[in-house]
């Protein structure tokens, strides 16, 4: 029966009682502690409001600050979907001559680069707010914990970037940086936490593990065996992993069996193919050897190179050099970032999840993609003596794969720190 009719009589159970108070006089007393009933009662509803609402302004905060998912956003959030805004005003975080344990190979202002523009766009996820990094706080998350980096030279490149991020708040005497083969550790004595790099570039074995001379043609892997670096890895608190460049080429040689083994068998397969035996073999050792009750893990995808102009509207034969403003045209993607590859990771992971183990993949990719300002170029320390030919061409020998600091991975790191915070 429509509510609009005046003669309408609300249902048995709503409104019951209501309609039988109408029929039944009642005496002064009995007004009065009906009056009292319905006082408290108004006082009580208005409180379950302001809970109800605090509460879920509390849920958007955490969601906002800190929670996003492998796949994409969580909630109303997605931090890995977003743009860049210049900021003048609030970045960098930190200076470049100020942080004392800066990189020869991300020190782009003392290798003469005069704009510095790249150091302060800040990334801007769409919907919602990135948390600030607050060097302090997350300190005292790593108090007598380990937060270990595991990869290649982009995840050393974002290992320098979090130490000059708590650099700034650690007095000289309490910190320290102490290496010891592939394994480095800066140490926060006041806090007894270490912050570790170890260099493993194809997560399992490989002819490329010595963490200096690394640069071999002739790529070998052993796609089974990866005991020999996680040992260095297994009571981490935090464990951030990558591995991708090493394995941009159409093919690689795998090895079944020891180096020093003279009948061990090699094969050459697809890199792609490669690249899934070794996730295969690390994901099996993460689910045998890591606790997720006590470890976080986390998984870097692709860091994007830029060294085809063509990409962004310049001549094919361009690259990152010169540049000095990020790409605007939304959803960018170069060709130096491999989908299939991605596809890869995600699979495995997705699979380890649901044998029980998590590993939270931080996508970096897209939102590096846009920074073909952001690397050194020239602008580094050269390893090598630069020939007359590359004197007369900058381009040829600039370096688009990895960053300049302060820039892009200081935001890697506030995705790392919020996540960190998220669990």
């Amino acid at each position: 029966m429509s509510p609009n009719k005046k003669n309408s009589s609300p249902p048995r159970g709503e409104g019951w009682e209501a309609e039988m108070a109408e029929k039944i006089p009642l005496s002064p007393r009995l007004w009065s502690l009906r009056s009292r009933f319905n006082s408290l009662l108004a006082i009580f509803l208005a409180l379950l409001v302001v809970l109800v609402v605090s509460s879920t302004m509390n849920d958007n905060y955490q969601l906002t600050d800190a929670n996003s998912s492998s796949a994409g956003p969580a909630g109303s959030c997605d931090l890995f979907s977003g743009k860049w805004v210049y900021d003048n005003s609030t970045y960098p975080l930190y200076s470049e001559r100020g942080c004392k344990f800066m990189s020869d190979q991300s020190a782009c202002e003392k290798f003469g680069r005069k704009d510095l523009r790249y150091q302060n766009w800040r990334w801007q996820p769409h919907g919602c707010n990135l948390p600030r990094f607050n060097a302090t706080r997350l300190l005292e998350r790593l108090r007598g914990k380990r937060l270990a980096f595991v990869g290649d030279s982009l995840i050393r490149n974002q290992w320098i970037s979090i130490i000059c991020l708590l650099d700034t708040v650690i007095p000289d005497e309490h910190k320290s940086v102490e290496s010891n083969g592939s394994l480095t550790s800066f140490k926060a004595k006041e806090y007894n936490a270490s912050i570790e790099i170890y260099w493993s570039p194809l997560l399992v074995e490989s002819n490329s593990d010595d963490p200096v001379h690394h640069r071999i043609p002739d790529r070998i892997v052993r796609v089974q065996s990866i005991e020999k670096h996680a040992r260095h890895w297994t009571n981490a608190d935090i464990l951030v992993f990558d591995s991708y460049l090493w394995w941009r080429r159409e093919r690689m040689k795998v090895l079944w069996g020891s180096f020093d083994d003279k009948d061990g068998f090699y094969k050459v397969i697809e890199a792609v193919r490669s690249y899934e035996l070794a996730l295969k073999t690390w994901s099996e050792w993460l689910e045998f050897h890591v606790d997720p009750l006590k470890t976080q893990l986390f998984f870097m995808s692709m860091s994007p190179t830029h060294f085809w102009g063509e990409e962004w509207g310049i001549d094919r034969n361009q690259n990152c050099y010169n540049e000095t403003e990020p790409i605007t045209r939304d959803r960018h993607w170069g060709r130096g970032s491999d989908r299939k590859m991605m596809r890869v990771v995600e699979t495995t992971i997705e699979e380890l999840r649901m044998r029980g183990v998590s590993v939270q993949i931080l996508n970096i990719t897209q939102l590096s993609e846009y920074r073909k300002d952001g690397h050194p170029s020239v602008y580094r320390k050269q390893w090598e003596p630069l020939t007359e030919e590359q004197l007369a061409d900058p381009s040829s020998y600039a370096d688009c794969i990895h960053w300049c600091l302060p820039g892009v991975p200081d935001v890697w790191n506030e995705l790392l720190y919020a996540h960190i915070f998220s669990k």
